[in-house]
């Protein structure tokens, strides 16, 4: 399948945690349509398709914000200090191309740091870390550089997304806007199905990577009796990971289904039937203390949620190179569905 149009507005829109305007007004746009679309003061986005009967309200929760770099400094040379928005491994960063979001637009600029030629023995023996890295966007001073550029921009690496043969697709973002896609996706099949038996409430949440303050304030606003995080995980078939550690989870083997202490039991079981009774490939994944998503925070919302983990098969995590194969997408945002669709009046959480 070609890449979907709102997946790529998604994908090309640039915003990192507590910057998130840009692609939170991509899913908006593109709910609106067939959904009731509002936005809280936080930038979370709720696209709500209404109900046919007394169902349980549903909640699809993806997360819109993306990593991404913030200017803490800006010296008399010129150059841009800055610190990671979310979890970096520095070394990605060396000699990339940047966009930076400025109150007058968007600039570009290149991620910078000593050559290799000037480096001493030591210096070449350790990698890279962030203090050793400057943004350079080509200004002749300082004065001329904070003109262009405040404390507080934010930055993403450059780079449109790369459609691969075998139905892939690379580009950064991809952690989490497919969550918000798959989100998307699962709330349009039921609108065009005729609705499900209750509310069915695609999300957009802010802030993910870093304090899953989106999904905290949401649930404990819009109280859905069941919640489901969608979100990205590693695929296993890439070199150098250890299945026995990280499950088996290759690219094209369909939607993650996560069990473990903070699953409910009741929502993985009926996500597993509903994959089951569709005849949608899947894996399973399990998990204890926490699973580092959106899901530890909606869980525990309020005097609680039922809450169920759907991950997506993803490799290069935290990269500009993302890569994902789009039938996982699709089969995801069908399972998620039709689940959604399968719930009754008489559906029990009970434990």
């Amino acid at each position: 399948m070609p890449l979907p149009d709102v997946l790529r507005s998604l994908l090309t829109a640039t915003g990192p945690s507590g910057y998130e305007a840009a692609p939170a007004r991509a899913f908006a746009e593109a709910c609106a349509p067939f959904a009731e679309v509002e936005t809280d003061v936080m930038g979370t986005v709720t696209a709500r398709v209404k109900g046919t009967g007394d169902g349980p309200s549903v909640a699809i929760v993806g997360h819109i914000d993306e990593i991404g770099l913030i200017v803490t400094h800006v010296d008399d040379k010129g150059y841009l200090s800055f610190i990671g928005v979310g979890g970096w491994d520095p070394v990605i960063l060396v000699g990339q191309r940047v966009e930076i979001t400025t109150k007058d637009g968007v600039i570009p600029g290149v991620v910078g740091k000593k050559p290799i030629h000037l480096l001493k023995e030591d210096e070449r023996k350790r990698a890279a870390e962030l203090k050793d890295l400057h943004i350079d966007i080509g200004a002749k001073d300082g004065d001329e550089a904070r003109g262009l550029v405040r404390i507080g921009d934010v930055a993403v690496i450059a780079g449109d997304p790369v459609e691969l043969p075998n139905d892939r697709v690379v580009a950064r973002a991809m952690d989490n806007r497919l969550g918000c896609f798959v989100a998307y996706e699962a709330a349009r099949l039921v609108a065009e199905a005729g609705g499900a038996p209750g509310d069915v409430i695609a999300v957009a949440a802010v802030q993910e990577e870093i304090t899953f303050a989106g999904a905290r304030t949401f649930a404990h606003n819009v109280r859905p009796d069941v919640a489901i995080a969608v979100d990205v995980t590693h695929a296993t078939d890439a070199p150098g990971i250890d299945e026995k550690e990280n499950g088996s989870h290759p690219m094209g083997s369909g939607p993650v289904i996560e069990r473990g202490s903070t699953i409910h039991p009741v929502v993985s079981e009926r996500l597993l039937a509903a994959a089951e009774a569709e005849g949608i490939d899947h894996t399973m994944s399990a998990s204890a203390r926490f699973t580092g998503t959106d899901a530890d925070a909606i869980h525990i919302s309020r005097n609680g949620i039922p809450t169920g983990l759907v991950s997506i098969p993803l490799r290069y995590m935290h990269s500009p190179v993302e890569l994902v194969q789009l039938d996982d997408v699709r089969r995801t945002a069908q399972l998620i569905a039709a689940f959604a669709r399968g719930l009754t009046a008489d559906t029990s959480f009970a434990r």
